[in-house]
């Protein structure tokens, strides 16, 4: 095995274009490392980005806030500007691992592992965010929802790289949450998940809203039918209601030792309308 750890980022664009065999990307390693010391994959060649610098920033831009690459879960978390404007965000990257593992693994690498259970996916579909993709033909960008394209897959081509994950302006009475249920407290991995961002108007009426859930399907997955019975409605037993009964219908779980798909069908409606509560709460919604 080669390892590589380039210092910018057409540099790693260069060795991943130019490499042969399997290359793997490296931001924090909790889940590469795992994997490798596990047998189930063998790279040829692993390239470390943690020592770009460009790839540790969290910034304002223009078009929001940008959080580079190998920003880890850590950072984020004691980041008071960006929990203050995406705390649902924020709160899907406190998920992941130990406080130990907050220190290095990263929002992107839980992305772009692309497990249909990662915690970061639900939250940053529900924050309408992107990725920054930049590879040997320049720059693109993609909605979060499009990456994973089913377990272990993402749209990425030969020679790309994600190089950083961009969410929009904060809108005034706007908020997000994201909520997982586990068997476990601590250090377990989703068997459902749900995230909802939402914004009200003075007179508490939502006018816009975007739901997703986790660990239902091959890939995170917005709900339509959720936002539509949001939209233009005040968060009373009924919306609530329509939103869990819309969660329910998109699920398309499996059987697993984790739960069942009438187990996972229910939870998933269940948190859905806890989510919205929380980020109803948090916009300045009142009853």
């Amino acid at each position: 095995m080669r390892y590589e750890a380039p210092l910018t980022t057409p540099e790693a664009v260069e060795l991943l274009a130019s490499s042969r065999g399997r290359v793997h990307i490296l931001a924090g390693g909790t889940d590469l490392i795992v994997r490798m010391k596990g047998g189930f994959i063998e790279p040829d060649v692993v390239i470390d980005i943690k020592r770009i610098k460009d790839m540790h920033v969290i910034r304002k831009t223009a078009a929001g806030t940008s959080i580079g690459a190998a920003t880890s879960c850590g950072v984020m978390g004691r980041h008071q500007a960006l929990k203050k404007a995406w705390p649902g965000v924020v709160e899907a990257a406190n998920l992941i691992g130990s406080d130990q593992v907050q220190g290095r693994c990263t929002m992107t690498g839980n992305l772009c592992n692309a497990s249909p259970a990662a915690d970061s996916v639900p939250a940053l579909i529900a924050a309408d965010a992107q990725v920054l993709i930049i590879g040997p033909k320049g720059e693109r960008r993609l909605p979060v929802e499009k990456l994973a394209t089913g377990p272990g897959k993402t749209s990425l081509k030969k020679g790309e790289l994600v190089a950083a994950i961009e969410l929009p302006p904060r809108k005034t009475r706007s908020a997000d949450a994201y909520l997982r249920f586990t068997p476990r407290t601590e250090m377990d991995i989703a068997v459902v998940s749900a995230a909802v961002n939402l914004t009200i108007d003075r007179k508490n009426i939502i006018t816009a809203a975007r739901v997703a859930l986790g660990a239902v399907a091959t890939t995170a997955i917005r709900v339509p039918a959720a936002e539509k019975a949001l939209i233009g409605n005040t968060l009373d037993e009924a919306t609530l209601a329509a939103v869990a009964k819309a969660c329910s219908a998109a699920c398309k779980p499996i059987n697993d030792k984790r739960g069942t798909v009438e187990y996972r069908t229910r939870v998933a409606g269940v948190l859905a309308k806890r989510a919205a509560q929380a980020a109803w709460t948090r916009a300045g919604g009142k009853a």
